[in-house]
């Protein structure tokens, strides 16, 4: 009995390892090539006012380093008010924040862009103020629209 159990855990994870789904990464499938996303995306974050912190070519550092790496950025990005909120009720939002957008693309040239759904904060960093969880509501809005927006031609 114990070895089927076994046996059918190593097949839950063997599963869940090809899942493109997940609960807690939304990714969207852009219009645009990576480095026109990853504009638009700056540009929306300029014009609403939030903090960009930074952009990040890990491909370009993979070459740096003699290795290969298919086209994939990181935007870091945020909002100092809702962020600071949000740490102080619980000091590991921290880890979380600021935010993070990647935009990935694959051998076939299609761009991605994912990012961390915000409901999963709650569950991390066990938030219960509901105050926090508003705010956290708020974000995960104001994310579908920054990545649906940066995908759009």
């Amino acid at each position: 009995m114990n070895k089927l159990l076994f046996i059918g855990l190593i097949g839950l994870t063997l599963v869940g390892c090809d899942s493109k789904k997940s609960t807690f990464i939304n990714t969207v499938q852009s219009e645009n090539d990576l480095p026109t996303a990853v504009a638009k995306l700056e540009k929306l974050i300029k014009e609403q006012g939030l903090t960009h912190f930074s952009t990040i070519d890990h491909q370009a550092n993979a070459k740096e380093v003699n290795m290969n790496l298919k086209p994939e950025t990181v935007v870091v990005f945020g909002n100092p008010k809702m962020g600071t909120v949000l740490m102080n009720c619980n000091p590991s939002m921290g880890l979380d924040l600021p935010l993070r957008i990647l935009f990935t693309t694959d051998y076939e040239g299609l761009t991605s862009i994912m990012y961390t759904n915000p409901e999963y904060w709650s569950l991390k960093h066990n938030i219960i103020d509901k105050n926090c969880l508003n705010i956290i509501n708020k974000a995960k809005i104001a994310l579908a629209d920054l990545v649906q927006k940066a995908g759009e031609k």
